[in-house]
């Protein structure tokens, strides 16, 4: 099969819930990064774009409607250019980089975008229909995370664990301590807070803008990070699940909006617009698990790539695998045996300082790989992410440089 290189990548700051970009829709934050992997790329004719494929976790709210088509029209792309939206929750974007490089493999495609986009702000309540006439029993839905409408059966046969609730079956399976898990989110905003200083997030970022009054503000940088945490902050915040549990806000993803986008593209596409290449997309993987311990799920799509890859831990060069919460990260890692600070595990701060807009986290990650992986000069990354509802991804990348 044919090489899938991703040649440009662009995302938003990932704004906190609530903050600058709430009052930015879903449809028009998916449609920056492709106006600016446009102006970025000017020897491209996007006429011949193949298509857009954007990841979306929620898609109730102004995120409807296909918001990967919508994105296309609001950018000015042709309207000859297609969009699709998948929804594999929070591995969705990453699973539309997959999508898009076996496009390109196969030879059905020569030029894709393959990003995605939340607004977890501005996700809806919702209501269902009335099962009855003159029902009195409407009952509101909030879709910003989590699970709603939900079936009996599931109830039944698996549960409808929390987020949090999964993160703390996964830290009492695994034996992950409160102490460890804190001194895992410190290293992220530790590192985070360095990448910001040493502009390494400032390469991936394209600046909205925003109203403010009657005046507007640009908005650059991350708002999510927290760069003065400290261990003895992180230790006084209470847990979420139940009083002697160990998952907190301080170490756990945030809720947030942010978009990103990147442009893959064939040999015959990169020499015809004349881009440079940056990685290969080798191959992905994708896992079912129980739900309830859904956090787990990276550990699992890594082995099952490593196995048909013939790989194992060593090959890799760096990991950027998604913070959803510190125990599941720690819980991954050390079944990997990688140490708790594996310094190529996420060099420059993951989720829990960056922030988690769902649809969006896994082309962030891919984007961070592709550009940390140009700065080490180095060979091989993997990206991984936990999936709501029991899944797990894996996506190895291969540098061209």
């Amino acid at each position: 099969m044919r090489d899938a290189y991703i040649c440009d990548g662009i995302r938003t700051p990932i704004g906190r819930f609530g903050g600058t970009l709430a009052c930015v829709r879903a449809d028009d934050l998916a449609a920056l990064p492709l106006q600016a992997l446009m102006t970025r790329n000017p020897e491209v004719d996007w006429s011949a774009l193949d298509d857009v494929v954007y990841g979306c976790a929620n898609q109730a709210g102004e995120d409807n409607r296909n918001v990967a088509r919508m994105a296309v029209l609001l950018s000015g792309l042709p309207l000859s250019v297609g969009g699709t939206t998948i929804n594999r929750l929070c591995g969705s974007s990453l699973d539309a980089v997959a999508i898009a490089a076996r496009a390109i493999k196969t030879g059905e495609a020569d030029l894709l975008i393959a990003g995605g986009v939340e607004s977890m702000s501005r996700a809806p309540f919702v209501m269902n229909k009335a099962d009855s006439a003159y029902a009195r029993t409407m009952k509101l839905e909030d879709t910003t995370i989590g699970w709603r409408f939900v079936n009996p059966q599931m109830v039944k046969l698996h549960g409808t664990d929390s987020m949090p609730e999964t993160a703390e079956n996964v830290a009492a399976e695994h034996g992950i301590n409160r102490a460890d898990q804190d001194a895992f989110a410190l290293r992220s905003q530790q590192r985070t807070a360095a990448a910001q200083a040493l502009g390494h997030l400032a390469a991936e970022i394209v600046p909205v803008t925003v109203a403010s009054g009657k005046t507007t503000v640009q908005i650059s940088v991350d708002e999510h990070p927290r760069s003065d945490t400290t261990l003895e902050k992180l230790a006084r915040l209470k847990p979420v699940v139940r009083p002697d549990g160990t998952v907190t806000a301080g170490n756990a993803s945030g809720v947030n909006d942010g978009a990103a986008a990147l442009l893959l593209a064939s040999a015959d596409a990169v020499r015809k617009y004349n881009l440079q290449p940056l990685a290969r997309v080798v191959t992905s993987t994708t896992v079912g698990l129980s739900p309830r311990v859904m956090g787990f799920g990276p550990a699992l799509a890594i082995e099952k790539l490593f196995a048909r890859n013939g790989l194992g831990i060593h090959d890799i060069d760096l990991f950027e695998l998604n913070e959803a919460f510190a125990a599941q990260m720690l819980a991954v890692t050390r079944k990997l045996g990688l140490p708790d600070d594996a310094a190529h595990v996420n060099p420059n701060g993951g989720a829990i300082a960056l922030g988690h807009p769902l649809g969006a986290s896994g082309a962030r990650i891919a984007l961070a790989a592709v550009r940390q992986l140009q700065r080490q000069k180095a060979r091989r990354a993997l990206c991984s992410m936990c999936i709501g509802v029991g899944q797990g991804i894996a996506v190895l990348l291969e540098s061209v440089l």
